[in-house]
């Protein structure tokens, strides 16, 4: 919670450090934005003349806190370190720049001045903002963002049995049926032959027939 406040914070007093710093006095009595854009690579940081204000060391700097306040509202600490790399790297070629002009440099009365100092202080803020401030949180292309959860899972309840046929099973032919053995007194059901009464015993006395 505080990197997201203190971050943020630090860059935005940076970026307002820079901006400003132009307007203040850097060197010998002359503001930053009296410095031409072009001393920075000629190497005349002394000379007298006057520069514009978008052709003077407010356009670099100028620019850098343009780059740090897109870079706290995009959440980007790229853009905020490039912004502080910016402002002190402009400063510091400004002041190799002079001392080769000037021979020398000095601290005070008509040497550095307020403005190299809001310079230098403003882009330090940048790269403390930076490293302190959160990023923005990168996803990896496919990754899921959370894994599901069981809950989210409504399947059936239970799977139902398989089918399983019943089997059949023929019943047994008339040549299959086991026949039943031989008794005495019992007649096949399909027994079509006529059976007589035995004779009674003849009586006695009297001749058979």
């Amino acid at each position: 919670m505080l990197r997201n406040i203190f971050g943020p914070l630090l860059a935005l007093v940076g970026a307002v450090l820079a901006v400003w710093s132009p307007f203040r006095i850097w060197y010998g009595g002359r503001q930053g934005s009296d410095i031409r854009v072009d001393d920075l690579f000629t190497g005349a940081g002394a000379t007298p003349a006057d520069a514009a204000l978008l052709g003077s060391l407010f356009l670099p700097l100028g620019f850098a806190a343009l780059l740090a306040l897109l870079g706290v509202l995009l959440r980007s600490r790229v853009a905020v370190g490039a912004a502080g790399v910016l402002v002190l790297g402009v400063t510091v070629l400004w002041m190799v720049r002079q001392g080769q002009s000037a021979g020398s440099l000095t601290a005070g009365g008509d040497g550095l001045d307020v403005g190299v100092a809001a310079a230098v202080g403003g882009g330090t803020l940048l790269l403390l903002g930076a490293a302190v401030m959160p990023g923005r949180a990168m996803r990896r292309y496919g990754e899921p963002s959370a894994p599901p959860s069981e809950a989210a899972y409504e399947g059936p309840a239970s799977y139902p049995e398989p089918y399983e046929p019943e089997t059949y099973e023929p019943e047994p032919t008339l040549r299959e049926k086991p026949l039943a053995p031989p008794d005495a007194g019992h007649r096949p059901d399909d027994d079509d032959t006529l059976t007589l009464p035995p004779l009674p015993p003849p009586l006695p006395g009297r001749p058979p027939g």
